[in-house]
Order: structure tokens, then sequence, then C-alpha cells
């Protein structure tokens, strides 16, 4: 794609990135090349910029490992090793490495990422499609997925996390600001979430869930140990744990939402160590 200044002007740049343009490449440029001389003067943002104007390109560049201050690739990231950056690591289609990804300020991927390796950043991770990680994830910023979320090991997210389908991590979970999962969440080990939860299908988790602000799944939610919130509990179907059930105080705990009253006793069960404070509907089994 050959960008020509009369191109690139109709997209109304800002005026010190358009100077720039007139100055290195007056009489227009292919689109990864120019991105690329963006990206080696420092100017990050107005390729981030160009790429969103633009969109993605079919091109893959297939490398052993990648180093570097930044990368802008307006196609696909095929790594046979790491990816190693200091601020951004941005693909207009997918990133796929064979190890690790570790970046400054973001991950973002048009489509999917496929990590065989640990995924670490200091910012935020943004994919348009599936993220499955061999290893954990730890992200000191927010989290989007459009599509389906896999994590082998820990998740550790200091913002948001956003899942557009389901999501499954092999062992915790652990969140410092909502959860929004549109599909189902299992977690093999705890879950702990600092606000608040909402699950569009089932929650199933190995160990315990503690939440930190109100609890909701659209189906049920089951945990191998305690399920407690500062705020209210609620299950569109059933309410299963091996140890306690709390709500926050002056809370209720709520099963069967979606489920009509003549068949709570099959599909509205809440089971606990002993019945649970404040438990406004539901069947509840006396073990």
């Amino acid at each position: 794609m050959d960008l020509t200044r009369e191109f690139v002007k109709a997209k109304r740049p800002c005026a010190d990135g358009f100077r720039w343009f007139i100055r290195n490449h007056e009489r227009g440029g292919d689109y990864q090349p120019l991105l690329d001389a963006l990206v080696r003067d420092g100017r990050v943002n107005d390729a981030c910029w160009l790429l969103d104007q633009f969109g993605p390109t079919d091109a893959v560049l297939t490398v052993d490992s990648i180093e570097a201050d930044a990368i802008v690739f307006a196609g696909t990231l095929d790594v046979r090793g790491s990816i190693d950056v200091d601020s951004i690591v941005r693909a207009g289609r997918s990133i796929r490495t064979g190890g690790g990804v570790r970046a400054g300020t973001s991950i973002i991927a048009g489509e999917d990422i496929r990590a065989g390796g640990a995924i670490r950043c200091s910012g935020s991770l943004d994919a348009g499609g599936d993220v499955k990680v061999d290893c954990g994830i730890e992200l000191e910023g927010p989290l989007r997925c459009g599509g389906n979320l896999r994590a082998e090991w820990d998740l550790v997210c200091r913002g948001a996390l956003h899942v557009g389908g389901a999501a499954a991590i092999g062992q915790d979970l652990v969140t410092e600001a909502t959860v929004q999962c549109s599909k189902g969440l299992r977690v093999c080990g705890s879950i702990t979430g600092m606000d608040n939860i909402h699950v569009g299908n089932g929650i199933e988790c190995g160990e315990a869930i503690l939440c930190h602000g109100h609890l909701e799944a659209g189906w049920g939610i089951r945990a191998g140990k305690s399920i407690s919130a500062a705020g209210a509990i609620k299950a569109g179907e059933s309410l299963l744990a091996e140890d306690d059930i709390r709500a926050g105080e002056g809370y209720g705990i709520y099963a069967g939402l979606i489920v009509q009253f003549d068949a709570w006793e099959a599909s509205a069960q809440v089971r606990a160590r002993s019945r649970p404070e404040r438990l406004v509907s539901g069947w509840w089994v006396d073990t």
C-alpha cells in the first residue's frame, strides 16, 4: 500500500505528524516501511494512529525473536522465541510467539494473541480475538479480550478484566478492578476480586471465591471451598460451596433467579457447610 501525501492528509493527521511526513516522505511511501520509520524516530503514537486509520494487512513477519524499544506491525507477528520491548507491542492482526511477551506500556493485537511463555506488561493488554497463554499473565493495567481467554497458570490483572467469550485459568485469578465475562468463568485455583464480578454464564472455582464487591453469575456458581462477597451474591441457577457462603453486611444471597419456582429443588439448589445468613431465594439443601 502506497500512502501518498494527499491520502494521508485526507485522514486529518495532527500538524506535527504531517510535517514529519512531508520532511521524510514527501513523495509518499509504503505502509509498513512508514510505520517502521515512525517507530525508529520515536513517534510510536503516530504509528499507532496510522494503523488505526488504514487498518491491518495480511503480511506476516516471521523472526526468531524481537528486542526493541517498540514494534508496530500492520499484519501478524510470528515469533519463534520471545518478544521483549520497552514500550508497545502492536499488531494489526495476530501475535504468535513460542516464548513469552514482555512490554512496558501495552500489548495490542487486532485479532488473536498466542504465547508459549508468560505475558508480562506494565500497562494493558488488548486483543480483538482469543488470548491463549501456556504460562501466566501479569498486567499492571486492564485486559480486554474480544474472544475466549485461556491461561495455564495464574492471571493477575490490576486493571479491569473484560472477556467477550469464556475464560479458563489454570491456577489463581487475582483482579483489582471489575471483572466482566460474557460467557463462563472456570478457575482451577482461587478467585480474588477487589471489585464487582459479573459472569454471563456460570462460575466454576476449584478453591475459594473472595469478591470485594457484588458477585453475580447468569447461571450457577460452584466453589471447592467458600464463596464470600462484600456485596450481594446472585446466581441464576444453583449456588454450591464446600465451606460457607457469605454475603456482605446488609446484602442478600439469591439463587434460582432464572429458574421457575417449581424447578428450584433441582436447578436452584443452595448447598454449603451451614445455611447462609440472609438467603433470600433458592432451595436450601440441608446436608
